[in-house]
């Protein structure tokens, strides 16, 4: 039977922790730009630091901070907080991080990647803990403006001073997530199934799908421009009452042949091969081993990667996906 997760509320949590210490946010990207500005917000002290001068370093100065640095910052911090690329993280630990480290400090991590396959081994007089929120930074900084917040979930690999976990909390207060909710998981459960998640339906599975639904209609005959509409552009739609309203409430909201299809054809084809598959995805995960073969593709410079993107680019649903985009754009309500 599976345990009841712990939750926490805004009223249960304190900023206090947080107060008068410095924070080093390392990165300006999706989540480093929405954190930096929310903890700033929230009243604490933040510093962005940064590799170098580019672009990042110009919207850090135009939202009003003085970026400095990643040595600079990390050398004047209390707080460390890591959100650039999981496959940075350990050089970024390595050269300016770990020679900076005082005993006391604080590692934070918005996913537990680096900490649960230990290619970041920080010493045990540290505090490490996480604060993942469950959605894209410019969802966590736009709720937060207008007053909500996006769930995260928090975790504590490390407990030297014996407060890291209201620290976590504290961060999550901060980044307006403790207005929906903060989960308590562990950086294995964070990171596992935020792998699977990824790789089985989030962007694997839910593309793979949407592709062959989309090549099988194209085969068949029918018109690109409307198998598209069919078996892609449409999703977002079910995914959206399924978001605002559930599973039943998505069924209630199409038609009865559309239920009497989904519920005839739908167990066809994610049958028990591919419940199988997902398993076995699933325990190369856990095993590591899906770990260990990102690492080396990295090494190598990211040729699978760099080939997928390419061929996503030139794939037949992403240039009549651009060929619609036109109509697509026309018909959304004007803000």
């Amino acid at each position: 039977m599976s345990r009841i997760a712990k939750i926490y509320v805004d009223s249960e949590v304190r900023l206090d922790p947080l107060k008068g210490k410095k924070i080093a946010v390392l990165g300006y990207g999706s989540q480093g730009r929405a954190w930096a500005l929310n903890l700033r917000d929230s009243g604490l002290d933040v510093t962005v630091g940064l590799e170098r001068e580019g672009k990042s370093w110009q919207q850090a100065q135009a939202d009003g901070f003085h970026p400095k640095k990643t040595e600079d910052a990390v050398k004047g911090a209390d707080v460390v907080i890591f959100l650039v690329p999981d496959m940075v993280q350990r050089f970024i630990y390595r050269e300016h991080v770990q020679p900076n480290l005082k005993p006391g400090m604080d590692l934070v991590f918005a996913h537990g990647f680096n900490i649960h396959y230990r290619l970041i081994e920080p010493p045990q007089n540290v505090d490490v803990y996480m604060v993942a929120p469950k959605g894209p930074g410019p969802i966590v900084r736009d709720f937060f403006v207008k007053g909500g917040g996006v769930p995260v979930l928090v975790a504590v690999h490390q407990n030297y001073s014996g407060r890291a976990m209201e620290k976590a909390l504290a961060i999550a207060k901060a980044l307006g997530g403790t207005r929906a909710g903060a989960i308590e998981t562990t950086f294995k459960e964070e990171t596992e199934t935020d792998l699977v998640g990824e790789q089985t339906i989030l962007v694997g599975g839910v593309m793979e799908l949407m592709k062959a639904a989309f090549e099988t209609l194209v085969e068949l005959g029918y018109q690109p421009e409307v198998a598209y509409f069919e078996a892609i552009n449409e999703l977002k739609m079910i995914v959206d009452l399924i978001y605002e309203k559930g599973f039943t409430g998505m069924l209630n909201a199409v038609s009865d042949t559309a239920k009497y299809g989904g519920f005839t054809v739908g167990k066809r084809v994610i049958n028990e091969e591919t419940r199988k598959r997902i398993r076995e995805a699933a325990e190369r995960v856990r095993s590591g081993k899906f770990a260990e073969e990102w690492i080396e593709e990295y090494g190598r410079g990211s040729p699978t990667l760099k080939k997928g993107m390419e061929e996503a680019e030139k794939s037949l649903e992403e240039q009549v996906g651009r060929r619609l985009k036109e109509i697509i754009e026309r018909g959304k309500p004007k803000s």
